[in-house]
């Protein structure tokens, strides 16, 4: 852990702030104090040596703020504002994050709307050499310039700078003669350095599903990313490209699930790797049956065994992935209960199955204002990880909840 990313990870809380009432949690859960405030949501969570990094977006001065704070096994560190103002385009599906890099820097990346140009927005990226006391000048990584949509970013540490892919809308823009456009989204990639070098923009896939989360993950090979594809026949089943020395391999899928939907179910896949190991969870509602798989890779993604289906009959998905240092995967996902309700849900996962049965990690709802809870390794624990959601059981005062979960084996 670098000196200045440490300088995030200072003063511990207690479990709940004064007069909040909170749903009590597992016996295998811990919840902590989350620095973030009422009105918050859309959390993101990522980890760097023994800190885990949580971002979140809160309500402030008629727009929104983006925070940064950082988690240690002894408690959070100072919260630090990123960027904020009315122009952030805030999303439930589609929310920002902040990245550690191999240098010790963080690395945000947010979305910002586009004036007077309806639901275009661009996607906007900086960095911290300071544990996020300034931010460098923000960056924009696509050059198309179209009012189009932009997003479901993924950024990853990638030599000495990083990498991101992007779900890029260009091709919804009218082309130069004024034609009709295509209306596909792609998705692209960019690197770049902390001295502002950039990288050729380089095009992954040049049709994909148009709002599903994408998700990226480094092997002893490279990097590994996923997506939910969209044929020309409507399949929007996952899939997986690897960056190799020869450029980004055609896309694959990582089961053939066949799910043929017209519109976007806006359930983005999730990834982790360590070595040549590959762990992938997914949402499908395929034969309209409503199913979470994860799929293991032991040659680093380029190819996959049969699924392992780990919900408990009727998921809304919503799924995050981690892989443990004895091998084994912990996904997260919101399993329905009732018409409205549904259950922020954990379980470990093996190529064999299923081990042991889930732990409810709190109450939620498929609302969209629960949006999509956040998950990462307690690298201080390896049996244990990090969850953070959005409780917004109270609809006029959402709050990013925090808690440290055992996961459940055999």
């Amino acid at each position: 852990m670098s000196s200045r990313l440490s300088k995030l990870l200072l003063v511990g809380f207690s479990a709940c702030a004064p007069g909040e009432v909170h749903a009590p949690l597992p016996a295998r859960a811990v919840e902590l104090e989350a620095p973030a405030g009422v009105g918050s949501g859309e959390p993101y969570l990522s980890s760097s040596g023994d800190a885990v990094l949580l971002s979140w977006l809160e309500v402030a001065d008629g727009g929104h703020d983006l925070w940064v704070a950082g988690l240690r096994e002894d408690g959070w560190g100072e919260r630090r504002r990123v960027v904020g103002g009315t122009d952030l385009f805030v999303n439930w599906a589609d929310f920002p994050s902040v990245q550690p890099s191999p240098d010790g820097a963080m690395w945000a990346h947010w979305l910002e709307k586009r004036a007077g140009a309806g639901m275009a927005y661009d996607i906007r990226l900086a960095h911290s050499s300071d544990g996020g006391a300034t931010w460098s000048e923000a960056w924009t990584p696509h050059e198309d310039g179209t009012a189009t949509e932009h997003g479901f970013v993924s950024v990853f540490a990638l030599g000495e700078g990083m990498g991101l892919v992007w779900l890029d809308g260009r091709k919804y823009a009218p082309d130069d003669a004024g034609g009709e456009p295509a209306r596909e989204m792609t998705l692209r990639h960019r690197t770049v350095r902390a001295d502002g070098t950039a990288g050729t923009e380089t095009l992954v896939d040049g049709r994909t599903c148009d709002c599903c989360q994408t998700d990226a993950a480094l092997t002893s090979r490279g990097v590994v990313v996923v997506y939910r594809d969209r044929s020309a026949q409507d399949v929007r089943d996952i899939y997986v490209t690897r960056r190799t020395e020869g450029g980004w391999t055609e896309g694959i899928p990582v089961h053939r699930d066949g799910w043929v939907i017209s519109g976007c179910p806006v359930n983005g896949p999730a990834v982790d790797a360590s070595g040549d190991r590959v762990a992938v969870a997914w949402f499908t509602g395929a034969g309209d049956r409503p199913r979470v798989y994860v799929a293991f890779s032991e040659d680093a993604g380029a190819s996959f065994g049969d699924p392992v289906r780990v919900d408990g009959g009727d998921p809304s998905g919503r799924v995050d992935l981690s892989l443990l240092p004895d091998g084994r995967a912990a996904v997260s996902w919101l399993e329905r209960r009732g018409p409205e309700g549904a259950e922020l849900r954990l379980a470990s996962v093996g190529p064999g199955g299923r081990e042991g049965p889930p732990v409810v990690v709190a109450p939620s709802s498929a609302a969209r204002a629960s949006g999509f809870p956040r998950m990462v390794r307690a690298p201080w624990n390896g049996s244990e990880v990090v969850l953070a959601w959005t409780d917004a059981s109270d609809a006029e005062r959402p709050r990013v909840r925090v808690a440290r979960v055992e996961v459940p084996s055999t």
